[in-house]
């Protein structure tokens, strides 16, 4: 079985106080600009912005 190295993992981090969430996967073919979700920071208890980040290893 081959590997589709269109698939990358990446992390999620908010805006506003920095909290990292769970790695997700993105086809890079597809979207290839840094993806922005408006998700609910535990952190902040509030719905806020999260930017892709690079997931350390």
């Amino acid at each position: 079985m081959a590997k589709n190295l269109n698939r990358v993992f990446f992390g999620l981090k908010c805006t506003e106080c920095g909290y990292s969430r769970r790695p997700k996967i993105k086809n890079k073919k597809n979207d290839p600009d840094k993806m922005e979700f408006h998700l609910y920071c535990k952190k902040c208890k509030k719905a806020t912005i999260f930017k892709e980040t690079k997931l350390g290893k």
